[in-house]
């Protein structure tokens, strides 16, 4: 009986407790504006800015800062480390040199624990924990903003042959510290969607399996139950937009065997948000998701999470595109079809590591019933047609700047020619396509069109960007030069 009149006060205590950690993270994310660092604002950046960021932290002496590696091409690795308590927390970013949202959370978890602010909850944090950041692990891939290193391996498939010099650091320092905790941070498709919905896997999370059985051992486990509060603690701000990523056992990846060696590894991979193309607002909850987990390991609230809940986390899937349109008339060889129409864009790069423009293609067509969009519009009943040529070779880029580009897309041109075309450019800030005097008009549907009814035209897609004709064009990021 003494048992039952106990029950009740554990409960109410536990919902205390949750409850202000709850209020606490809530607090992290309303002031992360004045812990974001402000020299990252893009998801292109280089390893100078990265090693001068971290000089930075030098005026904090509760860093530890060591250089415990560099790259082929010699940039350094270089590893920061707080705290003074038993339990060991190892986070690296950036193994893919082009998955930069966790590495830009970093520095903002740097200026957090620089601050002023929460100064008890973090004392007593730091005395538990002892944190280890290893950001950008593969500064020659970000230098190019590219997957691989410069030797042309997957750094993330390397833990076993440990053929890279960045994979042999990575093994190095998590084998001297024994980590209990292991943040495994990378970017994953825009495109993944959380699976039976219509919401971008904006973060999702794994568990990695150790063998390819996915047994559940305490390592895995510890893993597991962390992952349910950090999605608990997302879900608040991004309701819907957690995915659970693929636990198939890969036995060359770096996460599944640092879960085999011991550590308890969390995945975190950033994927889409609605117009968030340098992923500012995803950084911002990997900074929240982050802080959220570090501070249950160091009041061992993971522990008594239901791990049973992490299976209800909806898995990835890969059903989303830029755009999509619906119902579309199609004429083909005299004959009218109705398609859906999914559209995405490539960033390609430009001269600089902070430069990139769009291209667009047509990822998919037929009935798209099943798949979603973050931009997704209704055409039943409107027809496809070509875009025009105008009919004027323009001299040269000038002429092109006196051009009314409403009135042309109203009269259905999607392409202008031009016969001094830049010579080194393929993307324009104009809001439509340059061309040669010779350039014909492909026949088959491509990423700039129109659609229209009763033979008059209200929309264009130019380089796969939807506009309403008569309205502003700034929709269109960039258009494309065809020499």
């Amino acid at each position: 009986m003494k048992k039952l009149q106990l029950l009740p006060i554990f409960f109410l205590l536990f919902s205390f407790g949750l409850s202000a950690q709850q209020e606490f993270y809530k607090e992290l994310y309303e002031k992360y504006p004045d812990y974001k660092e402000e020299e990252i604002n893009q998801r292109r950046f280089t390893h100078e800015l990265v090693v001068d960021l971290i000089s930075k932290q030098e005026k904090n002496s509760d860093f530890r800062i060591n250089k415990v590696g560099e790259s082929i091409e010699g940039r350094s690795l270089n590893l920061l480390s707080i705290g003074s308590g038993e339990t060991d927390v190892l986070l690296w970013s950036q193994m893919h040199g082009d998955e930069s949202t966790a590495t830009m959370a970093l520095f903002d978890i740097f200026n957090f624990l620089n601050s002023a602010d929460f100064k008890a909850e973090k004392e007593a944090m730091l005395k538990e924990v002892t944190l280890h950041f290893l950001p950008m692990l593969n500064p020659d891939g970000a230098e190019k903003f590219q997957r691989r290193n410069a030797l042309g391996v997957d750094v993330n498939r390397d833990a076993l042959r440990l053929q890279s010099p960045e994979s042999k650091t990575l093994k190095r320092v998590r084998d001297s510290l024994d980590a209990d905790f292991g943040f495994n941070l990378h970017d994953q498709s825009r495109y993944y969607n959380a699976e039976g919905t219509e919401k971008p896997a904006t973060i999702s999370y794994l568990a990695p399996a150790y063998d390819y059985e996915k047994s559940i051992n305490e390592v895995r486990g510890n893993a597991m139950k962390l992952i349910v509060l950090m999605n608990n603690v997302i879900q608040n701000y991004a309701p819907g937009q957690v995915g659970r990523y693929n636990d198939d056992f890969e036995p060359r990846a770096f996460g599944d065997n640092i879960q085999k060696w011991g550590t308890s590894t969390i995945l975190i991979e950033s994927g889409g948000y609605p117009d968030d193309p340098e992923k500012q607002e995803i950084r911002k909850l990997n900074f929240v998701s982050i802080l959220a987990a570090v501070f249950a390991i160091a009041e061992d609230d993971y522990k008594s999470v239901n791990i049973e809940e992490y299976e209800n986390i909806p898995q990835n899937d890969s059903k989303l595109y830029d755009l999509k349109l619906t119902g579309v008339t199609y004429e083909l060889l005299g004959n009218d079809y109705i398609l859906d129409l999914g559209i995405n864009h490539s960033q390609v790069p430009g001269d600089t590591p902070q430069e990139y423009s769009y291209r667009a293609y047509v990822a998919d067509r037929g009935d798209l019933s099943t798949n979603y969009a973050y931009n997704s519009k209704d055409l039943s009943g409107y027809k496809l047609i070509s875009g025009k040529v105008y009919p004027e070779n323009l001299k040269d880029m000038k002429e092109v700047e006196e051009l009314d580009f409403k009135d042309l897309l109203e009269q259905g041109y999607a392409y202008i020619p031009v016969g001094d075309l830049p010579e080194k450019e393929n993307f324009t800030d104009y809001p439509i396509n340059l061309v040669s005097p010779d350039f014909k008009v492909s026949d088959k549907i491509s990423h700039s069109f129109f659609l229209g009814k009763d033979e008059e035209v209200e929309y264009a897609v130019i380089n796969g960007f939807l506009v309403k004709i008569g309205e502003e064009l700034s929709a269109v990021k960039n258009a494309l030069i065809f020499k």
